[in-house]
């Protein structure tokens, strides 16, 4: 038994070293991209520059080569004719083509048509997807090897490829890196990115997709830190021809601080600030931020009606809403100095009242409150009444108005011939 035994193991490391062999030779394939270069690029160099026989070309041979594995390879010579080292040179002592991205004229119609190879190459083999993306990442990040015309084209194509929905915009994070942007590479590789994007598109499409990507306010992360000012993100950007984009982001930075207000002036209505001390800090806050009356009227609006449990009895509500609203007027009389925000303000009171059905009847007594507190004046009240009120429950608000508007029209008319009298 024992003399079995011993008979049985030495086919054990035998069968081991064999499994072993055949491992090390699928790795050795598996990182030997050689091979796979010079087929793509003796087929590139074949097709010459008819970018429709390249797509024909790549399309069938996916069949034959192994586009998942050397997907990197693939569309290193795509984008810059040959395998690219680290840092975005292109090996000396490797094969390239002039079929490429880079060796392409530098024109929008130029790089529209690569796009569609890249779209058609994609939707025909989706699982280079993501390997597309990390390309993309990858290239961005090699931006200072490539030269200027290159990174010209690479950008043109990029917002062409972001505006069809090939890639994601995720990958603008690869332009975040400290060394591109310190060196202003970032700036002015989005310049022509988000030139051919908006093209393609539009900025509204173009802020929906920085949105899903919580990419919306970082626009200015391009720029190092002591040049992350909203000033200087629009005059660099307007002065390259980007208006659009330049108005977005001043926008973007408004409504940030248009949140951060609201959510100040609710933690200091909670505390119980006083008055004094809350209308410094609003007012700071509309200078420093470019923020109008009307906004800020809306604002203060909205805290006060939000901080409080309101009852859902229509005969109780609007008796609870006069004391609430009764306190809060100083503050609310101090950011209607102009006609046009009182009538913001009795429009968002009409919004308000229409949204929160408890509310409807309470309209009227609402407007007569802040009437008599000096929130709201005559002239809005009329002109709001006339032919500037909104159409959510405007019958229905209107009715309610109506004798206190004629009676305000009476007290116009007895002062205009009490004035006349007194000449």
């Amino acid at each position: 038994r024992v003399s079995f035994m011993n008979n049985q193991k030495p086919q054990k490391p035998t069968l081991s070293g064999q499994r072993f062999k055949t491992r090390k030779r699928d790795e050795k394939e598996r990182f030997d991209p050689t091979q796979f270069q010079d087929c793509i690029i003796q087929g590139l160099t074949e097709t010459g520059t008819d970018l429709e026989a390249v797509a024909k070309f790549l399309d069938a041979s996916g069949a034959k080569l192994d586009y998942r594995r050397y997907a990197e390879t693939l569309f290193d010579i795509l984008v810059a004719g040959g395998m690219l080292a680290p840092g975005g040179t292109l090996a000396d002592d490797m094969t390239r083509t002039n079929v490429c991205v880079f060796a392409a004229q530098e024109d929008l119609e130029t790089m529209q048509a690569f796009a569609q190879v890249f779209n058609k190459l994609i939707r025909r083999y989706k699982y280079l997807e993501k390997g597309f993306e990390d390309e993309v990442k990858k290239l961005l990040l090699f931006l200072k090897g490539f030269s200027e015309s290159e990174r010209n084209k690479l950008a043109m194509l990029t917002g062409i490829l972001l505006a069809n929905g090939t890639l994601n915009a995720s990958i603008l994070n690869s332009l975040y890196n400290e060394n591109l942007v310190k060196e202003g590479v970032s700036a002015a590789f989005a310049v022509k990115l988000f030139k051919s994007w908006i093209n393609e598109k539009d900025i509204n499409a173009v802020a929906v997709s920085l949105r899903k990507v919580n990419m919306d306010n970082r626009l200015m992360e391009l720029f190092p830190a002591n040049k992350q000012s909203v000033e200087h993100f629009s005059k660099y950007f307007t002065e390259a021809g980007l208006k659009e984009l330049s108005e977005y982001v001043r926008n973007q930075q408004s409504i940030g601080a248009r949140k951060e207000l609201q959510k100040e002036l609710q933690e200091q209505m909670s505390r119980g600030d006083p008055f004094k001390d809350i209308i410094l800090y609003v007012k700071e806050e509309m200078k420093k931020n470019n923020i109008s009356e009307q906004t800020v009227v809306t604002i203060i609006w909205s805290s006060v009606m939000s901080t409080v449990e309101w009852n859902k009895k229509e005969e109780l509500v609007a008796e609870q809403a006069i004391k609430h609203l009764k306190q809060y007027s100083p503050l609310l009389a101090a950011f209607t100095t102009q006609g046009q925000s009182e009538l913001t303000l009795l429009l968002k009171i009409q919004e308000y009242c229409y949204d929160n059905i408890h509310f409807m009847k309470a309209f009227q007594k609402i407007v007569v409150l802040f009437y008599k507190a000096e929130v709201l004046s005559e002239e809005p009240i009329l002109k709001w009444y006339k032919d500037a009120h909104l159409a959510k429950g405007k019958s229905v608000f209107l009715e309610q108005m109506k004798k206190f508007v004629e009676w305000l029209k009476n007290a116009e008319e007895e002062s205009e011939s009490e004035a006349e009298e007194g000449d």
